[in-house]
Order: structure tokens, then C-alpha cells, then sequence
């Protein structure tokens, strides 16, 4: 009886106190799946900055040089991470800016699906990636993954851009700090050579070239350099 009574007023009830879905299914009312996107891009976001942007190649040459300098904690990790970080986002800019312009603003206007922002989101990012990556590095995943020669790099996958793109980017990091290595090492080689020479044994010589290597780095202005020269790398 509960049921039948049930089932008579919501036929009798008027057209618009049934809910809506088509409305409800729009782009513009998705919250939850907005809410979703975003708490899932929160969780990815280390592995993203780490695969998607010049994160790997700054930290790579901020290691190296902090090696170089002989400084074992001077900077320390968060301040290089944070230093990182910043010139990534600094290199970063237009890529977000297009995505924004492509993706994001169509998205909240209701204008295109999230599949749809996901996808038109990618194609800056892609075209980033591309540019850095070598084809040596495109051809071993592609090889790998069976994937038909495309006719542009434009119609790999995001699977083969990306670790490409990181393979180039820890080769080019690698460069940068074996060239940022040899100013740094032959003041090593001289201080080692001087204090053997004159009978120094007790006196390590990394302790006598420390000192200097840092005060040569400050009077060049090493960091201002240094940051111009990876700027100028992207």
C-alpha cells in the first residue's frame, strides 16, 4: 500500500519538482567532479613538477654546485628546493597562461566538457616537453612501447613525451654541471698541489680551498650567473 501511494504522488507531482538531470549534468553544475580533478592533481602534483616541468634540471645543477663548492649543507635542500621551484614556475608561465586560456576559462564558462579540458590542457604542456626532448630519447620509448612512426612528434603520446623529456632534461642538467664542475675542481688541484709542495700533510687541502672557492664564487656573483644561465638554457 506504502509503495502504491508512493508511486501515485510522484506521478501526480508537478513537472518542476522533478529533478532536472540534463541541467544537473551540465559542465557549468560539475562541482564534484571538480572537486575530484582537483584533489587527485593535489596527490600527483610532486611526480607532476618532477616529470612535467625544469624542476629536474635546476635541482641537478644545484646539486653539482653545491658539490663543487665543497659546502655539504650551505644552501640547504629547502632552500635550493624552494629556489627551484620558483624558477620553475617563473618558466613556466606561458605554458600555465595557454592552458589557462585553452582549458581552464572554456571549462568554468560551461563551454566544454572536463575530458575535453583535460585534453586541450595537454597540448601546451606537450608542446613544452617537445621542445626539450631529444629524438634519441622519443625514439627509445617509442621503440619500446611499439608505437607506428608517427608523422610529427606532435602524435606521440604523453606516455613517450614525458619520460623523454626527463631523460633530456637530466642529460642537459648533467652538462651544466660537469661544465659548472671545472673551474671548482682546478682551484681543488692548485690549493692540493701548493700545500703538498711546502709540506702541508697534517692540513687538508679541501680545507684551505673551501674558503676560496667560495669567495670566488661570491665575487663573480656566481648565483646571478647561474640563474641567468638556466633561464637563458630554457
Amino acid at each position: 500500500m506504502v509503495s502504491a501511494w508512493l508511486v501515485r504522488a510522484a506521478v501526480a507531482a508537478p513537472a518542476p519538482l522533478l529533478p532536472d538531470l540534463n541541467n544537473r549534468l551540465r559542465p557549468a553544475d560539475s562541482t564534484p567532479w571538480t572537486i575530484l580533478f582537483v584533489l587527485t592533481l593535489i596527490t600527483l602534483l610532486p611526480a607532476i613538477l618532477m616529470a612535467m616541468t625544469p624542476l629536474v634540471r635546476l635541482l641537478v645543477v644545484f646539486h653539482f654546485l653545491r658539490q663543487a663548492l665543497g659546502t655539504q649543507t650551505a644552501p640547504s635542500n629547502a632552500t635550493l628546493m624552494g629556489l627551484a621551484l620558483m624558477m620553475s614556475w617563473f618558466l613556466m608561465a606561458p605554458v600555465l597562461n595557454q592552458v589557462d586560456q585553452q582549458a581552464v576559462e572554456p571549462y568554468r564558462a560551461g563551454q566544454i566538457t572536463g575530458l575535453d579540458a583535460i585534453q586541450r590542457g595537454a597540448q601546451p604542456v606537450k608542446h613544452f616537453l617537445l621542445k626539450y626532448a631529444r629524438e634519441k630519447d622519443l625514439a627509445v620509448f617509442t621503440a619500446a612501447g611499439q608505437i607506428p612512426r608517427p608523422n610529427t612528434p606532435d602524435d606521440l603520446p604523453m606516455r613517450v613525451v614525458v619520460p623523454a623529456y626527463m631523460l633530456s632534461e637530466l642529460k642537459a642538467g648533467f652538462a651544466i654541471g660537469a661544465v659548472l664542475f671545472l673551474p671548482f675542481l682546478l682551484i681543488d688541484m692548485v690549493t692540493a698541489a701548493i700545500t703538498t709542495s711546502i709540506g702541508m700533510f697534517q692540513l687538508p687541502p679541501v680545507v684551505v680551498s673551501t674558503p676560496l672557492k667560495i669567495l670566488l664564487f661570491v665575487m663573480v656573483d656566481g648565483w646571478n650567473l647561474l640563474a641567468n644561465s638556466l633561464i637563458r638554457s630554457f
